[in-house]
């Protein structure tokens, strides 16, 4: 419990700071490292051509995909081709074209799934070029998303912003600088760097052992940092490789929490300054900017109740053990250490496990197959809601669609038409809200259901019931979460799994992107309104109860029949036998 807090407790620390200054890249105010990044950045915008001015919710998106699928386009052929062309000293062949397909949606869409294992599916050429070079693209591609967002239902500017901007800016300013901070301290605890082929060692029990090399730091430091996932080897951060010491996992941990959670504040500061402009002459116009803003620090509030749910139902679940090893005479006084590494324990495992599918990473450093049932459902679930704190902005995005869900719920039971932020809410916002909430489960409860009603699908189940289940719950939930984490035991690399894992994973993405900032747009172009008596506040401690509940709410609603025929069966059947 120990270990638990004080990891909490420093990520406190490094998200403030980290906020305040993602707010100001946001907001384009000045920064200590404007006099070396600016000249960069100016530079970048003369060579591309890029002019800065700001777009309207219909140009940001059509420059969004058309920019998303170049890379794409660009990457299928690399995949394809990395047979015959250069890096590729251990021989790797092209990759297979579902199987590409499904690597090039997942990597650009953030997803980072990988029904390949990296050391032996893919050419160093195919690692760095595709793979490292999306998990920049794809984390900057949501972060401008997420700030376009915020612009247009604070009301920050008259635009959106500008598109390539915003991905210059993230990716100069911190994605590129923090990733090498973060690839240097994992080189230091023993991870590879290098573009030497694998090194064939003989083993102290008389055998021959492949040992993976390759540029590993480079690759994991971007993938936890731009909450990408997935891994440069196929047991990705479980393995020493990846993730040596409790150093390198605490490195993870926190490059995959920090900027989510520095999202949110961002979108209070923003939310902050636009209501002090509209104050300039009351006394509210010199109160010291708060740290997270009232209405980040309720949106803060309501990710971390989720969150903390979660972590300890996953902690308490795989610390009481498995019964029925047990009942075989195996100690659980340890608590449930299957797929566990021995260095990491229960309390880093159930973190780590916590973190990555909250925060929409896909990394991992156990086996989430073996994980107790309630254990697993923690993962399980965290993926399905879809908003407790999540990817780069997708978190604080999807949150404020359940927000303004509460707020349309609650202005029907008093009779009044409801407003967040100063915005009246109305029948165009409140379909595309619908739209983003209903999408998500449709596209994981309508895949599963293809997975267990056909032999294609079927074929790729190694488990037999409640948990063959949970597994395809699992890849599904993965998928349209743009998360990546696997839940294993599946059969995944064929054209069924390939495809519609790669067809979640693209409707997961991008029509919640379209939709949400859509609503942006619509609200930009509405005129504030001033509260009044009857106005539903949105930064009190009710309102975030109110919010918590509705998401668990809806949840229940959502989930709950197939999670009961998943984890929460086999729990019952394993706890209570008889």
């Amino acid at each position: 419990m120990l270990q638990l807090i004080v990891t909490m407790a420093i990520y406190m620390v490094l998200v403030i700071p980290m906020g305040v200054y993602l707010y100001h890249i946001a907001a384009g105010k000045k920064t200590f490292a404007d006099p070396v990044f600016n000249r960069i950045d100016n530079g970048i915008y003369k060579i591309c051509g890029i002019n800065r001015e700001g777009m309207g919710w219909k140009k940001y998106i059509l420059h969004l995909l058309m920019t998303n699928a170049v890379m794409v386009f660009a990457g299928y052929l690399v995949l394809r081709l990395q047979g015959i062309l250069f890096l590729n000293p251990n021989d790797i062949g092209a990759m297979e074209p579902t199987l590409a397909f499904n690597t090039i949606i997942s990597f650009m869409t953030n997803t980072n799934l990988q029904h390949y294992s990296g050391e032996s599916g893919l050419s160093y050429l195919s690692q760095t070029l595709v793979i490292i070079f999306m998990m920049f693209t794809s984390a900057a591609t949501g972060y401008a998303a997420c700030m376009a967002f915020i612009r247009g239902i604070v009301g920050k500017k008259k635009n959106l912003g500008n598109f390539y901007e915003d991905m210059v800016r993230i990716t100069t300013r911190i994605l590129i600088p923090v990733s090498i901070i973060v690839a240097l301290i994992l080189v230091s605890q023993g991870t590879p760097e290098n573009f030497i082929a694998n090194l064939t060692v003989h083993t102290i029990e008389g055998k021959n052992q492949d040992i993976a090399m390759g540029p590993i730091a480079a690759l994991v430091a971007i993938k936890h940092l731009g909450t990408n996932g997935g891994g440069f080897l196929g047991a990705n951060s479980s393995t020493p490789l990846e993730n040596p010491t409790i150093i390198s996992n605490l490195a993870e941990l926190y490059s995959m929490a920090i900027l989510p959670g520095a999202c949110v504040i961002v979108f209070g500061l923003m939310f902050h300054e636009k209501r002090k402009e509209l104050k300039a002459d009351t006394v509210t116009a010199l109160v010291k900017r708060p740290v997270f803003g009232e209405q980040g620090r309720t949106i803060f509030a309501a990710m971390g109740i989720l969150f903390l749910v979660g972590l300890f139902v996953c902690y308490f679940s795989e610390k009481a053990g498995n019964p029925i090893l047990a009942q075989a005479g195996l100690s659980q006084e340890m608590g449930s250490m299957e797929g566990k590494e021995v260095r990491f324990g229960i309390a880093q495992s159930a973190m780590f496990t916590t973190t990555t599918t909250s925060f929409t990473t896909g990394t991992v450093n156990n086996m989430h197959d073996t994980l107790t049932p309630l254990g697993g459902m923690v993962p399980l679930l965290h993926m399905m809601l879809n908003c407790v704190f999540g990817g780069k902005g997708v978190g604080l995005m999807n949150m404020i669609m359940y927000a303004i869900l509460t707020v349309f719920l609650c202005g029907l039971m008093i009779g009044r038409t409801p407003e967040y932020l100063g915005k009246k809410i109305e029948g165009r916002e409140m379909k595309l809200v619908a739209l983003v909430l209903i999408v998500h489960p449709l596209l994981i409860l309508g895949f599963s259901a293809l997975a267990v009603a056909t032999s294609a699908g079927l074929e790729g189940i190694s488990n037999p019931g409640f948990h063959g289940l949970t597994q395809v719950l699992y890849e599904y939930s993965s998928s349209a979460a743009n998360n990546g984490s696997g839940f294993e035991g599946l059969a995944d690399n064929s054209y069924f799994w390939n495809i519609t894992a790669g067809l979640a994973m693209f409707f997961g993405r991008y029509i919640a992107i379209v939709a949400q900032l859509a609503i942006a747009g619509s609200l930009l172009a509405k005129r504030r309104m001033n509260a009044s008596i009857g106005t539903l506040r949105t930064d009190n401690v009710i309102f975030t109860l109110i919010l918590v509940f509705v998401v668990y709410i809806f949840a229940a609603l959502t989930f709950f029949p197939a999670l009961a025929l998943g984890p929460i069966a086999e729990h019952l059947v394993i706890w209570f036998p008889g």
